[in-house]
């Protein structure tokens, strides 16, 4: 008899044990919500909305231009020079050529048509082979987000410049991370993510910031953009000014003649 009263209790113990675990078990439980720009939302909730679906681009080879995501502009396909300018508003005098447009002497910069603010840019470019010149003067070009701030472009395989002006520079502001330069003749491509400034009045109360891949390398990781990038004088760069909201892309005419392609913008929030 004792030993059945002992294992009734054993059971008992067991059975109160379980209980205690299950009441343990669900005060532990639980229900985290995080803040999001569309509301909040329950960790894991199946009713938080879904990002869009799109068509990824393709890549570029050496022959042949890639194509953009499906949510891109197309600023540039390689068939005409509709959708830029010269910098005074008329025709660019640049020459299109097997899918390519390439910088002339003199005839100044290029700008889009449209307007832009922060953005995810993708530029394809090339600097001329055989190369000529040395420094600044070999396959020099640049592209200016809201046609103020640049991003060098030079023939920067064994040449030497300062380093706040060698390809993939913030001109005059920042030095890239590496020299990941590909031979003269061969294209290379920067990816660009742009959050443009913010101004109050005269006052700027958030700075630019750039972050760069060249051709698939990181130059640049989220780099606060100090001031503007300017040419001032030998030793001298320009600071912030302010301006619009949305500006246009610029591609720079340095007396080289510098050949660019694919070339595609994804707008972003500020």
């Amino acid at each position: 008899m004792r030993t059945i009263l002992q294992c009734v209790a054993v059971c008992w113990l067991i059975v109160l044990a379980g209980c205690a675990t299950q009441q343990a078990g669900k005060k532990d439980r639980k229900f985290q919500y995080v803040e999001t720009d569309t509301g909040w939302w329950l960790i894991h909730d199946m009713n938080r909305p879904a990002p869009a679906v799109i068509t990824p681009g393709t890549n570029s080879t050496s022959s042949s231009a890639g194509k953009a995501p499906s949510d891109a502009i197309v600023l540039f396909d390689g068939t005409d020079l509709s959708g830029w300018t010269s910098r005074d508003g008329s025709p660019a005098k640049w020459i299109i050529r097997d899918g390519y447009m390439e910088s002339v002497k003199r005839s100044g910069p290029v700008k889009t048509e449209g307007e832009f603010g922060s953005c995810q840019l993708h530029v394809e470019f090339e600097t001329p082979s055989p190369a000529k010149g040395s420094g600044q003067g070999r396959g020099n070009s640049g592209v200016f987000l809201m046609a103020n701030y640049e991003i060098q472009i030079l023939d920067s395989y064994d040449n030497i410049t300062y380093p706040d002006g060698q390809c993939g520079a913030l001109y005059g502001r920042a030095v890239p991370l590496v020299n990941a330069c590909r031979k003269p003749g061969e294209w290379q491509s920067y990816d660009i993510i742009f959050h443009r400034p913010l101004f109050e009045g005269k006052k700027v109360i958030r700075k630019a910031t750039f972050t760069v891949f060249h051709n698939g390398v990181l130059i640049h990781d989220h780099v606060v953009l100090q001031g503007g990038t300017g040419w001032r004088g030998k030793h001298a760069i320009s600071d912030y000014e302010p301006h619009k909201d949305k500006l246009p892309v610029m591609l720079q005419d340095h007396g080289n003649p510098v050949r660019f392609r694919n070339i595609w913008i994804r707008e972003l929030a500020d």
